[in-house]
């Protein structure tokens, strides 16, 4: 349920996985209430819809959302390009990524001032090789980026800052 553990603000119900991830209700139904029982997800009734979320609470989320992190090639970023590019001041995750859907692209939102576009374009091409996933990005200097954001449907995740 990478849904849950990467953006722990995902909410979900049953049939909307099942359209997001193509399994069947059964299968999802199943996976939910064993991840509902161990506690790592609590649910809220909602009319006649059943809402799942991550426990952010349980003693192992933290621990779970790393791996989760991982698995995405998030940490590979963060140690590949944003530590070394020194200057960046925000980094936000979007697209299929954020909304915990897995993809062979990973977009994300930069921020910061004075960045090296020649730097931070080797840096992804390298991280693109050991992630095996391309990586898009948009870049702003501090700032410049709340407008951007304000108009996004869907709320970016912040993954790291300064």
């Amino acid at each position: 349920m990478v849904k849950f553990f990467l953006n722990s603000q995902s909410r979900a119900y049953l049939r909307s996985l099942e359209a997001e991830f193509g399994e069947s209700t059964n299968a999802i139904r199943l996976e939910l209430n064993r991840f509902e029982k161990a506690g790592m997800l609590y649910s809220e009734k909602e009319g006649n819809r059943k809402y799942f979320q991550a426990n952010t609470q349980h003693p192992l989320f933290g621990e779970v959302q790393k791996i989760m992190r991982k698995y995405a090639g998030i940490d590979q970023i963060i140690e590949r390009v944003i530590l070394k590019l020194g200057s960046l001041e925000k980094v936000y995750l979007e697209g299929k990524w954020a909304k915990g859907i897995e993809s062979l692209v990973i977009d994300l939102i930069l921020v910061g001032n004075h960045i090296d576009r020649n730097y931070l374009t080797e840096l992804l091409v390298k991280a693109e090789g050991i992630l095996e996933k391309q990586i898009r990005y948009v870049l702003f200097e501090e700032g410049k980026e709340k407008a951007y954001l304000q108009a996004k449907k869907e709320k970016p995740l912040l993954i790291w800052h300064q």
